[in-house]
């Protein structure tokens, strides 16, 4: 009874917290540009989550609040001076090369609604050549597929996939793809316009990347679910680009390459096409819709580092994501976030037995840094939405719990998984 008490009050709390308005502030110029995040309306008084751009490039995020009177735009502007004080006024844009053409496959299934504003930020794209590919997701009915034909014609090329699967449709869309580069976003994103320049141009400039990820941010914090998960880090990976490269092991990375949530996540990642089909592409008993439950774009990391390719981290490549938006949803997210870091780890070691040596040595510090992934704060917060330089943000204590129950079960689901596929190709044979 005082674990079902505490766990009604940790809800209470959850629910208790407050929507939080999103918006982008450039910086560029003698005046500031204030606009609404993706989908959001207009910025009034209250608690901002804030994007500030130098040149249309993030360089920073913050959470602000608007007393009811004041200019937002001023009151917000003073508040990205202090808080992110000179990296906002000194801030460059790098120079960016000429990106190689690039196929960006979008994987759905029974989301028409969400896909079409998608495709939509993705044919805005300011790249000078690439094409888009649809996988439909072992489809129930024909919507996605009409959505396509009806609005798209021949923009979008549309793939069916009737094995259910992240990975596998990723696969597909890999098999598909034309481009030099494949980029890889997810259906419930709104891209911003320079995302796919500014992810796969560092594939010009050095011809030993095999992979590149980007910013993630959240496209609205309207439900306590999105506030809570923004506030434990969400799917941001901070400001500062950075190349991980496997001739050099990064000296504050003691288990590289196997920390490879540290890397980027799936719903913003391109590769090298030769690179990844070289790899075999993603493990199909590993991403959502399999009993792996998640993991397809970890094992893709690792895969490629493994082959001695470079991964660089690109913060300008943004795309803002639609957070899950309910508690269940949290807890199914926490559950999966634990079942997919196993389950890759299996994954790799399966495919690539001689990894296990370099695992096996590294696997205490793995042991203590999985324990500090899911520790809970002495704080009852993570931080405050904005904060994505800090490293760790641990989740509340019962999505912890949840988290470590799907580390136990992510090696059985991957095997699970890897059974059904057998399965499936025996019952096609």
């Amino acid at each position: 009874m005082a674990r079902s008490a505490r766990a009604q009050e940790e809800i209470r709390r959850f629910l208790d917290i407050e929507a939080v308005q999103v918006a982008e502030l450039d910086l560029d110029g003698d005046e500031a540009v204030l606009r609404p995040g993706p989908g959001s309306p207009p910025v009034t008084h209250g608690e901002v989550f804030v994007l500030v751009r130098r040149g249309g490039r993030p360089v920073g995020t913050l959470l602000g609040r608007v007393p009811e009177g004041p200019d937002a735009k001023a009151v917000l502007a003073e508040r990205a001076k202090a808080v992110l004080g000179e990296r906002a006024r000194s801030w460059q844009a790098p120079e960016v090369c000429e990106p190689p053409y690039a196929s960006v496959v979008v994987a759905t299934r029974e989301r028409a609604g969400q896909l079409a504003r998608a495709l939509d930020s993705l044919l805005a794209q300011d790249h000078p050549r690439f094409e888009i590919v649809v996988v439909d997701n072992a489809p129930v009915t024909s919507e996605t597929r009409e959505l396509v034909e009806r609005k798209y014609a021949e923009r979008v090329r549309y793939v069916r996939e009737p094995v259910p699967g992240l990975a596998v449709a990723h696969n597909t869309g890999l098999a598909a793809a034309r481009g030099e580069v494949v980029a890889f976003t997810d259906d419930d994103v709104v891209a911003d316009p320079r995302w796919l320049t500014e992810l796969t141009a560092p594939f010009a400039a050095d011809p030993g990347l095999g992979c590149s990820t980007g910013l993630i941010l959240p496209a609205r914090l309207t439900t306590p679910a999105q506030v809570l998960l923004e506030s434990h880090g969400g799917f941001a990976k901070g400001f500062t680009p950075r190349t991980y490269d496997p001739a050099r092991p990064p000296g504050d990375e003691p288990l590289f390459p196997f920390t490879a949530g540290r890397f980027g996540s799936g719903a913003n990642m391109a590769f090298r096409t030769a690179v990844l089909r070289s790899v075999g592409g993603f493990d199909p008993a590993t991403g959502a819709g399999t009993a792996a439950r998640g993991g397809d774009d970890l094992y893709g990391f690792v895969r490629v580092l493994a082959e001695g390719h470079r991964l660089r981290y690109t913060p300008s490549a943004l795309v803002w994501h639609h957070h899950r938006e309910t508690w269940q949803d949290l807890q199914t997210q926490a559950y999966g976030y634990g079942a997919g870091l196993t389950a890759y780890l299996t994954a790799v070691l399966v495919n690539r037995p001689a990894l296990l040596p370099a695992f096996l040595a590294k696997l205490p510090r793995g042991l203590a840094r999985a324990r500090a992934l899911t520790a809970v704060r002495a704080t009852e917060g993570g931080g405050a939405p904005g904060d994505h330089d800090t490293r760790t943000h641990p989740w509340p204590r019962r999505l912890s719990r949840l988290q470590r129950r799907g580390m136990v079960y992510g090696p059985v689901g991957y095997l699970r998984a890897r059974r059904a596929l057998r399965t499936r190709g025996e019952g096609a044979g």
